[in-house]
């Protein structure tokens, strides 16, 4: 089966265009040509994520979180799905889902599984398609699609938390980078000047910073774009697993942000395989599917070799504790779930306490992280101030 971008006019002259799945062109092809329908253009779709116009899509959670309260709102209403798509494809917050909404709608007429179309999108997350696939077959789907508008509003909670508390130390960081290159590149070379133009004898500490600030004056726009050139090879370097799996073994080595990044990352699993449980979904398959949600390589490996072993008949922490990342913590809870048949509420718990151990650890890291700045900056400033006063110091001693 290969995914196909599909453009097409319907018996009212309106234009469609979607992605739809289908063996091959000349099958996709006959399949709407029976149903009246006049096909514009057919082309393969390249990529998972690839929207409907080409290119790089990505949705916006806090925007289709708000899609799918209101969705759920309709069809507690009473309204049939069909409808209360008609009705959301009209009314969106972002207007760039608009065409991907309008190609559930239209996937759904044509007898498509809601599942199935939000699938073929390409856009909508995993974790999202198989919760409303797991509500479909038990018949409960607005339930299902209330445990995901809880699990994605508590996720983004947390996201939030940890963005405010890193804005205030990068911001500062910013600061006092650019205080530090003005100073080099400015300041320095001033005084330079003043003490080239009196050919006064100059300490080495002095004439060590004015090097400094002369090469960084020569140089500054070379290291510039040196910066961007690291900066545009490492997004293109960091496209490849392999190289994003370096990474995250380096973030594993970093002391106490490493702790603080595994932790934040099983909360999220934990959390994911909890909801993913809790609306119907097999063990196996909510492993494969939050390891498919996971932003990290590293532990979506593990997860996908741990469920191999769940599917061979292994428990789910003995599994999970072969990989030798997760905290024997994690673990010893989830196996305590395992052997009293709450598995879910327990996944639940181990999200909670991961969560809450990632903001006081984050909290405490920060609050080491800004004395130290304001220290470096500090010392910084102190060495410039002390090197270029100096020699004016020595000057008035010898004048004296």
């Amino acid at each position: 089966m290969a995914d196909f971008v599909l453009k097409y006019a319907d018996a009212r002259g309106q234009i469609h265009q979607h992605v739809a799945s289908a063996a091959s062109e000349k099958e996709l092809r006959e399949k709407y040509a029976q149903q009246g329908f006049l096909i514009y253009s057919l082309k393969v779709r390249t990529g998972g994520s690839t929207g409907l116009l080409g290119g790089k899509k990505k949705l916006n959670l806090e925007k289709f979180l708000i899609f799918n309260q209101q969705f759920v709102t309709l069809i507690r209403a009473g309204l049939p799905i069909l409808k209360a798509l008609d009705l959301l494809a009209e009314r969106l917050t972002d207007p760039k889902m608009g065409p991907y909404v309008k190609s559930v709608r239209d996937e759904v007429r044509n007898g498509t599984l809601l599942s199935e179309a939000f699938r073929q999108q390409g856009i909508f997350p995993k974790i999202y398609v198989t919760s409303v696939m797991a509500g479909e077959k038990s018949g409960s789907l607005t339930e299902v699609m209330d445990r995901y508008v809880h699990y994605q509003k508590m996720n983004l909670a947390v996201k939030k938390k940890v963005m405010v508390s890193l804005m205030y130390p990068a911001v500062l960081i910013v600061l006092v980078g650019l205080l530090m290159i003005f100073m080099v590149t400015y300041v320095v070379p001033t005084f330079a000047n003043l003490y080239n133009s009196m050919q006064a004898k100059l300490p080495m500490m002095t004439v060590y910073l004015i090097a400094i600030g002369d090469a960084s004056q020569k140089y500054i726009l070379f290291v510039f774009a040196g910066a961007i050139g690291a900066v545009v090879f490492y997004r293109w370097w960091v496209r490849h697993e392999a190289a994003q799996i370096k990474v995250d073994r380096l973030k594993l080595r970093t002391p106490l942000l490493g702790e603080i990044w595994l932790k934040y990352q099983v909360a999220q699993l934990a959390r994911i395989l909890s909801t993913l449980l809790v609306g119907g979904i097999p063990l196996v398959q909510a492993m494969e599917t939050a390891g498919d949600s996971l932003g990290t390589p590293l532990l979506k490996r593990a997860v996908d070799a741990a469920g191999k072993s769940v599917r061979e008949g292994q428990p789910l922490s003995a599994s999970l504790k072969q990989s030798k990342l997760f905290p024997p913590l994690a673990i010893d809870m989830i196996e305590v779930g395992e052997s009293t048949g709450a598995l879910p509420s327990m996944l639940n718990s181990v999200a909670e306490f991961f969560e809450e151990d990632v903001n006081t650890k984050m909290a405490a890291a920060l609050s080491l992280i800004e004395p130290a700045i304001m220290i470096v900056m500090g010392g910084f400033v102190a060495f410039v101030l002390i090197a270029l006063y100096l020699p004016i110091f020595s000057l008035a001693d010898t004048i004296r």
